[in-house]
């Protein structure tokens, strides 16, 4: 089994992937690897080719996909509504996930402009449960402040690029891993995982084989079994071809 997270270590900086690396990927297919992606993003369709890939694990776990089998981890709005009243009075930019759409207090389109379904809502009134709430441009004191105003059944991760995320605690990669690798028979063994940031250091640590990219913080390089090549050098891709897919082609 097969398992990458997708910005910057997958796609290249520019969000694109090479040729080369879709080629490894179908040989990996063909070999009998499963073929998983391990994102924050809500909507990696709009980067990835999803036909490529056996399993989707998206909003750091929240949400599982493999065919017709779906499951997620949601936020209760009714434990999160004090973290998201706390927050937006603080004078946080918030977004929050729920079934493809984010509900936000703020034009996130001029943060992110890729993002168009979005919904200006009053936190206040706003009844929704969430898969993923968001809070833009974090400072290091803003991480403190949300920490201190998360519920007992949630976790804050803070991306290279100061994107906070909230999630459910059992909303993580490593444990959405755990559940396609059970119904797919496959052991801790023998996967391989690639990550680049903070949020990939559960599923490194959890898989048989962590690998970091190089362009990976030093966090990440930590926990990780080995390095890889950069992400614009197409380091996965590489990695997988020279060390792994020739024992099962």
């Amino acid at each position: 089994m097969l398992v990458t997270d997708l910005d910057d270590t997958l796609l290249r900086r520019d969000k694109t992937i090479s040729g080369y690396t879709l080629a490894v990927l179908r040989r990996c297919r063909e070999a009998g690897i499963k073929t998983v992606i391990a994102t924050g993003r809500g909507h990696p369709e709009v980067v990835a080719p999803l036909e490529l890939f056996d399993g989707v694990i998206a909003n750091n776990g929240a949400n599982i996909t493999d065919g017709d089998f779906k499951s997620q981890r949601y936020i209760p709005y009714a434990e999160a509504r004090p973290l998201l009243l706390a927050c937006h009075k603080h004078g946080l930019r918030i977004a929050l996930n729920f079934k493809g759409t984010h509900y936000t207090n703020f034009d996130c389109s001029q943060v992110w402009p890729h993002i168009t379904d979005f919904e200006l809502v009053d936190l206040a009134s706003h009844a929704l449960d969430s898969e993923k709430i968001c809070f833009e441009g974090l400072t290091p004191r803003d991480a403190e402040f949300v920490e201190q105003h998360l519920a007992d059944n949630m976790y804050l991760k803070v991306a290279r690029d100061g994107l906070g995320m909230v999630m459910h605690k059992k909303a993580t990669k490593s444990a959405a891993i755990a559940e396609l690798a059970e119904r797919w028979g496959i052991t801790r063994d023998e996967i391989v995982a690639f990550g680049d940031d903070l949020n990939d250091i559960d599923m490194l640590s959890f898989v048989g084989i962590g690998v970091a990219v190089e362009n990976a913080l030093d966090e990440v390089k930590a926990v990780a079994d080995c390095i890889c090549g950069d992400c614009d050098d197409d380091g996965v891709a590489r990695w997988v071809e020279n060390l792994y897919l020739w024992r099962v082609e």
